[in-house]
């Protein structure tokens, strides 16, 4: 199975650029897996057409600033006015880095300060080099991977995150062709986020507005929430040509005992599990897969990480129907959309959107998919 097997056309204008005025006033194409059939709808309607007896279970990880700009150690013909006083060297060459995954979330560990980043530009910091940023804030380059993959050891700073809140930047995906502003620091998160920890936001849950939430409810319809920090894993580029070469990066998931209860509550009474996100997918599915074969199939409340990488041929066994945005071309996350509902099936609704001029990616229209 090659990655070409699933480009497609998408003028650059439909890349939405901005989040709509209205969270909830996005479009909204409803796809039959089944039939194959689609049907323009919006995204206020959800409530409406979702079961009575539905679980909806959302991906409630937050978005912090991950996206820092620094300098690297120069020489000391550079300027005076670029020295920095804590190191005494001079600096040089601005650099991008956006933090992707915390080696340890535990205080008390001496990784907590280390860090799996890209790098940009990668190709100038060697092992060793130092990284300044603002508030004081400096980090070591310890370990080099691919395509500009780094691992960074930051020196210990009181509150860590509270730095990161006034240095940082919200990591906006790189086809929005803007900087990031004050207002994606409320858009470019769900109204639900609570656990700090991606540098991605799930964007299939940036449509819900409380209203949304409420109305849901107000139809008996059960809710529950999980835990996926979204990083490589999520957004890095397939590099290889053949689907089944591409390897997946970790991520850290945790499921709570409370929404392993409704989980498989609703397993075992064949209730319909409706997945917010293909983050909530994959998270579901890799929990499910981890059981033996022939075991009841059956969540357990636990913390991991999730390397699964699902793509066409796969067999779903928790998740029945799926709410999310536009994917780009030749992504996982495509892939994944695919494996649920048809590689030509999907393509077509995607063709379908683009003549109708659907708003595409993050702050773009949504799908749902039955």
């Amino acid at each position: 199975m090659f990655v070409s097997n699933f480009n497609y056309h998408l003028p650059e204008e439909l890349i939405a650029q901005q989040p709509p005025a209205d969270r909830a006033g996005s479009r909204m194409l409803r796809l039959d897996r089944t039939s194959g059939q689609w049907r323009d709808r919006s995204f206020r309607e959800l409530p409406d057409l979702l079961r009575p007896t539905d679980l909806l279970v959302f991906n409630n990880t937050r978005v912090f600033p991950a996206r820092l700009y620094g300098h690297r150690a120069g020489v000391r013909s550079q300027p005076v006015s670029l020295r920095n006083p804590a190191s005494k060297e001079f600096l040089q060459g601005k650099i991008e880095v956006l933090l992707t995954k915390q080696l340890s979330p535990d205080p008390a560990s001496a990784s907590f300060w280390e860090w799996q980043a890209l790098v940009k530009p990668g190709r100038k910091i060697g092992l060793g080099e130092k990284i300044y940023f603002d508030q004081s804030l400096e980090a070591e380059i310890i370990a080099r991977g691919e395509f500009g993959e780094r691992t960074l050891r930051f020196t210990p700073v009181d509150n860590f995150f509270a730095v990161l809140e006034k240095i940082g930047h919200i990591p906006l995906p790189p086809y929005i062709s803007r900087a990031d502003s004050q207002a994606d620091r409320d858009r470019y998160q769900t109204v639900y986020a609570r656990e700090r920890g991606s540098v991605a936001a799930p964007t299939a849950g940036l449509h819900f507005t409380p209203e949304t939430l409420e109305r849901i409810g107000a139809r008996g319809i059960e809710t529950a929430e999980i835990t996926l920090h979204v990083g490589l894993g999520t957004f890095q580029p397939i590099h290889a040509e053949r689907v089944e070469d591409h390897k997946m990066h970790r991520e850290r998931f945790s499921i709570s005992p409370e929404a392993a209860q409704k989980i498989n509550a609703a397993l075992s009474s064949g209730r319909r599990i409706v997945a917010v996100g293909t983050t909530t997918v994959r998270t579901l599915e890799y929990c499910a897969a981890q059981l033996p074969q022939g075991r009841p199939l059956r969540i357990e409340p636990h913390s991991g990480e999730a390397e699964l990488f699902i793509y066409p041929g796969f067999q779903f066994r928790v998740v029945q129907a799926l709410l999310t945005n536009f994917h780009l071309p030749q992504s996982t996350l495509l892939m994944l959309v695919s494996a649920f509902a048809g590689r030509e099936p999907v393509l077509a609704a995607y063709k379908h959107a683009v003549q109708q001029r659907y708003r595409f990616f993050s702050y773009g229209d949504c799908m749902l998919i039955e």
